[in-house]
């Protein structure tokens, strides 16, 4: 009994009784040398297999962390694809742009960069409604330079602008009283063009719209977001002539949007 234990362990770890013949001695230890191969093969095949899991999994959940970077953005439809590009294209600079003014410890507002007034960085006609890009790409631009660079009082103002605007007491119109309007530099002629084309280009744009019955942002209007309308470069400082034009625009929509 106890011989028989003991060869069947000496044939489990390979070691053969003298009795066996060297025949028998080869094919056991041949065996055992298949057995370890294949023991082997299998642990490599598991390990691959757990790897490419794991690559699998960490892919998926990149791809559902870059979806989910955009679940909390408005969705005013258009496809998937132009969305997806749009948000990315509009972060991807406002955070490039908030970084580098943070760096420089001065805030701008958004229409402040050709980047966010165009808002056509990487659109394609394939992609479908230029102007859907554009209002996706200018929201997440927003939402980058703010995220890089908070606290912007320049911004906060631009934000709360309209509002201010839009609940101002009628009977306190400015019109086209332009003693009433900022005073920001340069020369008289720069300031009355600037400030004669963004009023009259507001109030065409603020009477179709009290016609259609709707009231947007003065910011969804490329002309104020451009605001070079009968600008050149003799009158001066371009920066300041839009900046002159878009106070001209607001109260132009104003007044037209009233029947003014």
């Amino acid at each position: 009994m106890g011989g028989t234990v003991i060869a069947r362990i000496f044939i489990l770890y390979e070691w053969q009784p003298r009795t066996e013949g060297p025949e028998m001695q080869i094919t056991k230890h041949n065996g055992g040398m298949m057995k370890t191969k294949l023991a082997r093969v299998s642990e490599v095949a598991i390990l691959s297999l757990l790897l490419i899991g794991i690559g699998i999994a960490a892919s998926t959940s990149a791809a559902a962390q870059r979806r989910n970077r955009w679940d909390g953005y408005p969705n005013w439809g258009g496809s998937y694809q132009l969305r997806e590009t749009a948000l990315n294209a509009g972060y991807n600079e406002g955070s490039k742009e908030g970084r580098n003014d943070r760096n420089r410890n001065r805030h701008r507002g958004y229409s402040d960069f050709n980047a966010y007034r165009d808002a056509t960085h990487d659109y394609s006609s394939r992609l479908g409604d230029r102007d859907l890009f554009r209002r996706y790409y200018q929201m997440a631009f927003e939402r980058g330079y703010d995220t890089e660079n908070p606290d912007n009082e320049a911004n906060r103002y631009e934000q709360g602008r309209d509002e201010r605007y839009r609940n101002r007491d009628r009977n306190d119109r400015w019109g086209r009283d332009w003693s009433r309007y900022g005073q920001f530099g340069g020369s008289y002629e720069l300031r009355q063009t600037a400030l004669n084309a963004g009023y009259n280009a507001g109030n065409k744009e603020g009477r179709n719209d009290s016609r259609r019955g709707r009231q947007r942002n003065y910011s969804d209007f490329s002309e104020y977001r451009n605001a070079t309308t009968d600008y050149n470069s003799r009158l001066g400082d371009r920066s300041l002539y839009q900046r002159y034009f878009r106070q001209g625009f607001e109260n132009g929509y104003e007044d037209g949007y009233r029947g003014y």
